[in-house]
């Protein structure tokens, strides 16, 4: 019996009740819940980046070679001459990127694993099913 004479129902614990290992259990899980955001907004801008770059390669196939190119640096729009050059400049930051978004990805799925894992863990120490937590 708790306070004031009733029952209390599973899953109803307060702060206090929880232990210290639950605690930590749970600042963990907040923890690779912001990780798991930084990292999705970060994936979403490196994923615009790689799609501004093919666009623009994709523009660079279609033109003629006496259309004057410009390359932004800064403030400044700067004349490019030597379209290989940039080609060759734009495919090595494309590939660079792909392989950041790459990384990303496994970073992504290895603390979504982890935070899964955690969630059940909490979940379980709590008394409460996943679809009995979701719907609070």
């Amino acid at each position: 019996m708790g306070r004031r004479g009733r029952a209390r129902r599973p899953g109803s614990e307060t702060v206090k009740d929880i232990s210290p290992q639950l605690q930590n259990q749970i600042a963990q899980y907040q923890q690779l819940q912001n990780q798991l955001q930084v990292l999705g907004t970060q994936r979403v801008q490196l994923e615009a980046k790689l799609r501004e770059i093919e666009g623009t390669l994709e523009e660079l196939g279609k033109i003629s070679g006496e259309t004057p190119i410009y390359k932004s640096i800064g403030m400044l729009l700067v004349r490019q001459d030597d379209r290989e050059a940039l080609k060759k400049e734009l495919e090595e930051h494309k590939e660079t990127l792909t392989i950041r978004v790459k990384s990303i990805q496994k970073q992504e799925k290895s603390l979504s694993e982890r935070y899964e894992d955690l969630a059940g863990k909490i979940q379980s120490a709590l008394g409460t099913t996943p679809s009995a937590a979701e719907s609070r």
